[in-house]
């Protein structure tokens, strides 16, 4: 095997950050324009349909129908959706600025439960920055101050959203390593779509909302690239390790999005957010760098 070959997980990877850091810089735009966050699920979940036949379609429309790979699938696809409609009950019952530093640990659970079960390990190079990455995640989304009359009603549904999508991340590695990646993003769309009903049921209709191209239209365009990343980071599962494909994705993508949001509408970080960005960064080239075992092998 050569190693460009070995490390194509990084290249996925990477996308994936690309990716999700332009959508992270976008995705709030369809709800300043009156499109409201449950219907953007759905317009997420019809999203994901034509990713799911491309790669399909290139694996010769082999869809793995065996019950390991039927629970492993919907498995991974459930916890991610499922997160998302609890991420959306967190947000009415508490401050983003709270929320989302509890959420983005969750790739503590992934490398938790990859090394006891996994068995996965990294080099020196690899565990200094999966720990600068983790120290980053918190820094993009904390934002001291508030007004103090929350209360802690967020908690608990933020720490489910961390479980979900912590466990998910690992599912994705374990799942990769027993069925096809096709056949993993294919049940990971029929899930999502499966969830459609419980936005839309959760959509305030007495409020105005708009159906215009600046409403769904640009939900769909932004909503895309996250679909597009969610498949490059199946595929960098593939062959990647989930103790270091997690922290790269996950402290990448807001880095990206931090770097965007500045370039493009001027948004001035944070003394913490500009931390947050300098430890990620630090942390991505790590991680990037971390010697590839299975290449190193072939070369002995």
């Amino acid at each position: 095997m050569k190693a460009s070959a070995g490390r194509a997980w990084l290249l996925y990877a990477l996308t994936t950050v690309i990716l999700w850091g332009v959508w992270g810089a976008l995705s709030g735009l369809s709800s300043d324009y009156g499109f409201p966050a449950t219907l953007v699920y759905g317009v997420w979940a019809l999203t994901m349909i034509p990713p799911a036949l491309i790669i399909l379609r290139m694996d010769g429309w082999r869809l793995a129908t065996d019950r390991r790979s039927i629970f492993y699938g919907m498995a991974v696809g459930l916890l991610g959706a499922g997160g998302q409609m609890i991420l959306f009950y967190a947000l009415a019952r508490g401050p983003a600025y709270f929320i989302f530093p509890v959420i983005s640990l969750s790739p503590v659970i992934t490398i938790a439960m990859s090394f006891f079960l996994l068995g996965e390990r990294t080099g020196r190079m690899g565990a200094v920055g999966i720990v600068l990455a983790l120290a980053a995640l918190p820094l993009f989304d904390l934002a001291p101050g508030g007004d103090g009359s929350h209360t802690a009603a967020w908690a608990i549904p933020a720490l489910l959203v961390m479980l979900c999508w912590g466990l998910q991340a690992y599912l994705m590695k374990a799942a990769n390593n027993v069925m096809p990646a096709a056949s993993i993003f294919a049940y990971m769309t029929v899930s999502g779509l499966a969830l459609i009903p419980v936005a839309w049921s959760l959509t305030d209709f007495s409020a105005a909302i708009n159906w215009g191209w600046s409403g769904p239209g640009l939900a769909a365009a932004v909503q895309l690239l996250n679909a597009i990343g969610a498949l490059t980071l199946v595929l960098a599962f593939r062959t990647g390790k989930a103790l270091v494909v997690a922290p790269l994705s996950n402290a990448g993508a807001p880095l990206a999005t931090a770097l965007l949001s500045l370039a493009i509408f001027g948004v001035v970080p944070t003394y913490l957010k500009s931390l947050g960005i300098i430890l990620a960064l630090v942390a991505s080239l790590l991680l990037a760098m971390e010697p590839d075992e299975s290449s190193a092998k072939q070369t002995q």
